[in-house]
C-alpha cells in the first residue's frame, strides 16, 4: 500500500507543471527589456515600417509607370457597307507596352514626396515618444515594488513588535505584576497589526505584476535595489526656464508636431495644384494583328505599332471642388498650429508642475530623513521603561505608533523622490537620454 501511495505521488509530480521561477531585475534591466518587448514600443516600430511604404507609394507618382496590355477582339458591324459588300466580321488582337511619365503637376508631385519623407521622420518621434513613456511607466512600477516591498518590512516588524509586548504582558501576568486587561489589550494590538501585513503582501504582489506587464514577459518578475541610493541620477537643471528651454526642444511630441505641419504644409500646396496644368509625356509600341472577312477570301495583316506624344491636362473649371480642398487643407494647417501653441501651454505646465514635485519631494526627504533613528531610540527607550515599570502602556503605543509612521513617510518620500525625477526628466523630454 504505502508503494502504491508513493508511486500516485510521484506521478502527481511529474505531471503537475513546474511553477514559474521569478526573474529579478535591476532598474537598468528592467528598462533594457521595455525597450525591446514593450507593446507600445513594437506598435512604434511597425508605425515606421508603415511611414515607409508610404514614403515608397508617394515616391512612385514621378517614377515612370510601365505596363503591358494585350487584347483580343472579335467584332462585326452590320453598317459597315462599302461598294455593296458587308464586313460580316472582324477579328483584331495586341499586345502593347505602354509608358506614362509625368513631366510637370504645377509641384503636386514634389509636395506629397516631401510629405512622405517628412512622415518618416515622425515615425522616428513617435518611436521616441513611446520609449519615453514606457521607461517612465517601468521606472515608476519599479519604485512601488521596492515602495511595496519596504511597508510589508516596516508592517512585519510592527507586528514583531506587537508580538513582543504581548510575550511580555503575558510574563508579567504570570508573575502577578499585570492585570488581565493589559494581556487583552496586547493581543488586540497584535491582531491589528496582522491585515497590514496581508495587505503589504498583497501589494507587493500587485506591483509585481503590473511591471511584468509593461514588460510584456510571461514570467513573474520582481524588482532588485534599494531607495536609499540615487540608482544613477544625473545632475540635471532644477530651474523652471532651464527646464522649459530644454523641454521646448526635447518633447518628442512636440517635435511630432511640428513634423505634421510640415506635412499640412505640402498638403495645401497639392490641394492647389488640382485646377492647375499638367503634362505628361505617354507611349507606346507593341505587335498588332487584323483579321477581316469578307465575302471573299480572308485578309490578314500584322505588324509593329508605335505611339508616342507629350498630353497637357488643364481642368481649369471643375466646380469649385480644388477651390474646397484649398480651403479645407488651410483650415487643418491653421489648425496644427493652434495645437501646437496649446500643447506648448500644457509642456509648460507639466514643467512648472515636475518642479515643484521634485522641489517638494527633496525637501520631505531632507526634513524625515533623521526622523526615524529618533523615533526607534523613542520606542527603545519607551519599551525598557515599560519593563521596570517607569512607563506607561499608552506611552509605548505612542512610541511604536511614530515608528511606524515615520517608517512609512521615509519610504513613501524616497520613493516619490525618485518618481519625481524620473517625471522630471520626462516633462524635459531627456528620459533615457
Amino acid at each position: 500500500m504505502r508503494n502504491l501511495l508513493t508511486l500516485i505521488l510521484f506521478t502527481l509530480a511529474a505531471i503537475t507543471p513546474a511553477a514559474a521561477a521569478t526573474r529579478t531585475l535591476t532598474l537598468d534591466q528592467a528598462l533594457a527589456v521595455a525597450m525591446e518587448s514593450n507593446r507600445d514600443i513594437e506598435k512604434a516600430r511597425e508605425y515606421a515600417t508603415y511611414v515607409q511604404g508610404k514614403y515608397v507609394e508617394e515616391r512612385s507618382a514621378a517614377l515612370p509607370q510601365i505596363s503591358l496590355n494585350g487584347a483580343y477582339a472579335v467584332s462585326k458591324d452590320e453598317s459597315q457597307k462599302f461598294y455593296g459588300m458587308t464586313l460580316q466580321r472582324q477579328t483584331g488582337s495586341t499586345i502593347d507596352l505602354t509608358l506614362t511619365q509625368p513631366l510637370y503637376t504645377w509641384g503636386k508631385v514634389n509636395a506629397a514626396i516631401r510629405a512622405a519623407r517628412v512622415g518618416l521622420k515622425t515615425a522616428g518621434e513617435q518611436l521616441r515618444l513611446y520609449q519615453h513613456s514606457a521607461r517612465r511607466e517601468v521606472a515608476t512600477a519599479w519604485y512601488d515594488i521596492l515602495l511595496a516591498r519596504e511597508l510589508n518590512r516596516v508592517a512585519r516588524e510592527n507586528l514583531s513588535q506587537k508580538q513582543r509586548l504581548l510575550d511580555e504582558a503575558r510574563k508579567k501576568f504570570a508573575a502577578g505584576v499585570a492585570t488581565d486587561y493589559d494581556v487583552l489589550a496586547a493581543e488586540v494590538a497584535a491582531e491589528n497589526a496582522r491585515p497590514d501585513v496581508i495587505r503589504t503582501e498583497n501589494l507587493v504582489r500587485v506591483t509585481c505584476e503590473r511591471l511584468r506587464f509593461l514588460l510584456a514577459l510571461p514570467d513573474e518578475v520582481t524588482a532588485e535595489g534599494s531607495l536609499d541610493h540615487d540608482a544613477g541620477f544625473r545632475t540635471i537643471p532644477d530651474d523652471y526656464d532651464g527646464a522649459l528651454a530644454v523641454a521646448e526642444k526635447k518633447r518628442p511630441e512636440l517635435a511630432d508636431l511640428r513634423l505634421r505641419i510640415g506635412i499640412y504644409e505640402e498638403l495645401v500646396t497639392i490641394a492647389a495644384a488640382g485646377d492647375k496644368p499638367r503634362l505628361e509625356l505617354k507611349g507606346g509600341a507593341g505587335w498588332h494583328w487584323l483579321a477581316l472577312d469578307d465575302p471573299g477570301p480572308r485578309s490578314e495583316s500584322n505588324g509593329v505599332a508605335w505611339n508616342v506624344g507629350l498630353y497637357l491636362t488643364f481642368p481649369f473649371f471643375d466646380g469649385l471642388k480644388s477651390s474646397g480642398q484649398v480651403t479645407q487643407a488651410g483650415s487643418d494647417l491653421r489648425s496644427k498650429r493652434i495645437e501646437e501653441l496649446k500643447l506648448l501651454d500644457a509642456i509648460a505646465l507639466e514643467v512648472r508642475d515636475a518642479v515643484n514635485a521634485l522641489r517638494e519631494a527633496d525637501e520631505i526627504c531632507k526634513a524625515i530623513s533623521g526622523t526615524v533613528r529618533q523615533a526607534e531610540k523613542l520606542l527603545q527607550m519607551a519599551e525598557k521603561g515599560f519593563e521596570y515599570g517607569v512607563k506607561i502602556r499608552l506611552e509605548v503605543d505612542d512610541a511604536q505608533l511614530n515608528l511606524l509612521q515615520a517608517n512609512i513617510s521615509l519610504a513613501r518620500a524616497q520613493r516619490d523622490y525618485r518618481v519625481a525625477r524620473i517625471n522630471y526628466e520626462w516633462a524635459m523630454g531627456t528620459l533615457g537620454e
